[in-house]
């Protein structure tokens, strides 16, 4: 059985973030959580800025237009993180 068609088939439907964490709620059931901080622009945004979101292509990413931020459910499922920052 291969994971891939799972993650293809992934779809969120609700998102919620805190200053600590982004939570993903899919609609198979599944919820993703992982560290806001591997957001640095969500990280950075504020509370309304990062409660503004949308969901894109039928759930298949998630766009925060105030912080110019996308991620895809499939990016999330593999554990990707937004680059690191260059100092």
């Amino acid at each position: 059985m291969s994971t891939s068609a799972t993650e293809i088939t992934a779809r969120a439907d609700d998102v919620a973030v805190t200053d600590a964490e982004l939570t993903v709620s899919l609609t198979d059931g599944r919820t993703i959580s992982v560290p806001l901080a591997w957001f640095p622009r969500l990280m950075d945004g504020s509370a309304d800025q990062r409660a503004r979101w949308e969901l894109l292509g039928d759930g298949q990413g998630i766009h925060w237009p105030d912080l110019d931020e996308d991620l895809s459910v499939v990016g999330l499922l593999r554990g990707t993180r937004a680059p690191k920052r260059k100092p």
